[in-house]
C-alpha cells in the first residue's frame, strides 16, 4: 500500500488516499486514535467512480468515525480511471435499452452486468483487507456496508473476517446469488426504500427471505432511491456498534 495524500478533516478525522496494486482507495481513521485498535468498516458503493461518490462516502466515514470506527473503500473494477470491463459495459447498454423500451430485463443481462464485477471485486476487497488490518490502530472485527448487494453477499460468504454486513436492497441480482445468500450466516441489516424507482420491491423481499442468517433485519422506509432518511443511518450505526464493538 502506498499513501498518496493525507489530510485532517475539520471534525478530527485523518483521511488518507492510497493505491494498492494499482487500485485507488481511501482510508479514514478517527483522531486521536483510541488506545485499542479501531474496528474497520469497508464502505461499498455503486460503480460510479470514487470521485463522483466521494461526498457520500466521506459523509458515511464521518458518521462512522464519530462511533469510533475506521472506514475504507476502494475503486471498483471498470470504474474511475481503472480499465473498462467491456462485458459489463455491453450489459449496461442492454439494460438501458430494455428499460427504455419497457421490456423485462433478462437473466442474461443481469448475469453479465453483475457477475464479472463480483468475481473481480471480491478478491480485491480481500487483498485490501489483508493490508488494512496490518496497519497500526486498525483491527477486527470487520463490517461491510452498502454498495452493490451482490458484492456484499459474496464477501459475507467467502471472507471469515466479515462479522456483520449492512446492505442496501437492490433488484438486479443474479439468480445464482440467491443460492449464495442462503449460505450467509453473519448478522445482517438490510435497508429497503419502499418506493425505489429502480428497484423491484418483490425481488428485494425475496432476496431478504433467502438470506441464511439467524439474525437479519429489514428496515423499509417510504421514499425513492435517494430519499434515505437520516434515522436510517443512525440505525445502521447502532447495528455495527452492537456487532463490531464487543
Amino acid at each position: 500500500m502506498r499513501f498518496t495524500s493525507e489530510q485532517h478533516l475539520d471534525d478530527g478525522i485523518l483521511e488518507r488516499a492510497f493505491t494498492l496494486g494499482g487500485i485507488p482507495g481511501i482510508l479514514w481513521t478517527p483522531v486521536p486514535a483510541s488506545s485499542s485498535p479501531a474496528p474497520l468498516i469497508l464502505l461499498g458503493h455503486p460503480p460510479l467512480g470514487l470521485g463522483r461518490m466521494y461526498p457520500r462516502l466521506a459523509a458515511r466515514a464521518r458518521h462512522s468515525a464519530a462511533q469510533g470506527f475506521a472506514t475504507a473503500t476502494i475503486e471498483l473494477p471498470g470504474s474511475g480511471d481503472r480499465p473498462r470491463l467491456p462485458v459489463v459495459d455491453r450489459a449496461r447498454a442492454d439494460l438501458r435499452r430494455a428499460l427504455e423500451a419497457g421490456e423485462p430485463v433478462s437473466d442474461e443481462i443481469i448475469d453479465a452486468l453483475v457477475l464479472p464485477l463480483v468475481d473481480q471485486a471480491v478478491p480485491e476487497w480481500q487483498s485490501a483487507l489483508d493490508t488494512l488490518l496490518s496497519l497500526p490502530g486498525i483491527g477486527g472485527p470487520v463490517g461491510y456496508s452498502g454498495g452493490v448487494i451482490s458484492i456484499g453477499i459474496r464477501l459475507a460468504v467467502v471472507e471469515p473476517r466479515i462479522a456483520a454486513a449492512g446492505l442496501f436492497a437492490g433488484s438486479f441480482v443474479p439468480r445464482s446469488m440467491f443460492e449464495e445468500a442462503r449460505r450467509v450466516t453473519v448478522p445482517l441489516h438490510v435497508l429497503l426504500q419502499w418506493d425505489d424507482e429502480g428497484n423491484d420491491r418483490q425481488a428485494a423481499l425475496d432476496l431478504f427471505d433467502a438470506f441464511g442468517s439467524k439474525e437479519k433485519t429489514l428496515h423499509a422506509n417510504t421514499g425513492g432511491h435517494t430519499g434515505v432518511p437520516q434515522f436510517a443511518g443512525d440505525d445502521a450505526a447502532r447495528f455495527f456498534t452492537r456487532h463490531l464493538k464487543k
